[in-house]
């Protein structure tokens, strides 16, 4: 039954653990200064992804299908033997057949193409030849063992929330089955749902999107996030909170009437008859779930430290200049030159002699990224002389600009 899998052993197959995670960055670990940097890649590759996909008016489900499928792959393989941006405008392109919304192999080229090369990407040798998304193409899907089914947490919140979802929500949720109104569901007996105001289900909606900026998505079960989501927003929204609050205090303080066992039965069916059934004391509409509240607080807590990372990233360049006193210290804020704006050709000898940022923007990521792949090129060049080192002829191929 589709609403058991998260119940079911078969869910492992989507979910792996923090110990393949860091095997598949021993590679990278090896060529960054600080292993924070990888968590900044997350971010970024996240929203280019994001820019991508809005580029090629993919939905928002295509989009998080798409940075899946980014970070399955990554599982196999390491940012310093391959060019994410080829990765990207593949797993772009998968998604949209995937989620029945393809965008034909010119375009994707085309659009990828002309997107990368503006600044602050600035990637001057994407491949313009078709045969070579299409290589790509053939790669990923090898590595993601021909198994291109995601499961968001869209349809588990909507299934949570008593909520008249338009068409569109419906849409963005899909996984018609998963989340079917009717039988037991793998996150509880379905019979309570939370009613919420727009501007806070918006917010438990918005949380899940963040959510992918991280390894979440590789790490926990979609019906989880969407309750950790759901969590968050009810403690997180002002107005939410203290309505829920209230009701919960009015419901106790509502003065119980003694009446036989009998008559209480009755008003127990009485009420449940009822088509409307509320359930607004948020902590037992929580504790009816059938899940593990601690793992949730573990998760919230997780999303709690993307959100401080996040901050630390700076998307718009108008923040460079006002953050090179914090990226670079203070002291060598009046001498150091401006982060360039060449993208991934630039040089970046100067991050030697830069004091350790503590924060990222794009163009530092990319130096930060070129000189990863620099080096390793230059190990691999070293050692092929003597012991044999292992190369993914697939992707070197395939990076190979024609």
């Amino acid at each position: 039954m589709a609403t058991d899998f998260w119940a079911s052993s078969h869910y492992k197959r989507w979910i792996v653990d923090r110990a393949t995670l860091k095997e598949s960055r021993s590679d990278d670990l090896q060529y960054v200064d600080d292993p924070e940097y990888l968590d900044f890649f997350a971010i970024f590759f996240a929203n280019v992804i994001t820019k991508l996909g809005k580029k090629l008016n993919f939905r928002q489900r295509v989009i998080a299908t798409a940075i899946v499928f980014f970070r399955r792959f990554y599982i196999k393989n390491s940012y310093c033997e391959t060019d994410p941006f080829i990765v990207i405008a593949a797993c772009c392109y998968v998604a949209g057949k995937a989620e029945e919304s393809p965008v034909h192999i010119k375009n994707m080229v085309a659009e990828a193409r002309l997107f990368f090369s503006q600044q602050p990407y600035g990637v001057k040798y994407f491949p313009s030849d078709n045969s070579k998304l299409a290589e790509m193409e053939f790669y990923l899907v090898a590595d993601l063992e021909c198994d291109l089914t995601v499961f968001h947490p869209y349809r588990t919140l909507l299934s949570l929330c008593k909520k008249e979802s338009s068409n569109d929500l419906q849409t963005e949720a899909g996984e018609v089955g998963v989340g079917v109104d009717d039988g037991p569901r793998y996150w509880g007996s379905g019979d309570g749902q939370l009613e919420l105001p727009d501007d806070a289900f918006q917010l438990a909606w918005s949380i899940v999107n963040d959510t992918y900026r991280s390894d979440l998505c590789l790490l926990y079960p979609p019906h989880l996030l969407a309750i950790t989501a759901l969590y968050l927003a009810v403690v997180l929204h002002g107005p939410t909170r203290e309505l829920l609050q209230h009701q919960s205090h009015s419901v106790e303080a509502t003065p119980v009437h003694s009446s036989p066992r009998r008559s209480s039965r009755q008003n127990s069916s009485t009420s449940s008859s009822h088509s409307k059934k509320p359930s607004q004391d948020f902590v037992a509409f929580f504790a009816e779930l059938n899940i593990s509240m601690p793992l949730v607080a573990t998760i919230a807590q997780e999303i709690i430290s993307l959100y401080t990372l996040w901050e630390r990233y700076f998307e718009d360049s108008d923040h460079v200049d006002s953050a090179r006193g914090t990226f670079y210290g203070h002291a060598s804020a009046q001498t150091q030159p401006a982060v360039s704006h060449s993208g991934v050709s630039t040089p970046v000898e100067n991050l030697e002699d830069a004091q350790r940022p503590h924060g990222a923007t794009p163009t530092f990521l990319l130096q930060v990224l070129t000189r990863m792949r620099e080096n390793r090129l230059s190990d691999m060049a070293h050692a092929s002389s003597g012991r044999h080192v292992a190369v993914n002829k697939m992707l070197e191929r395939t990076q190979a600009a024609g």
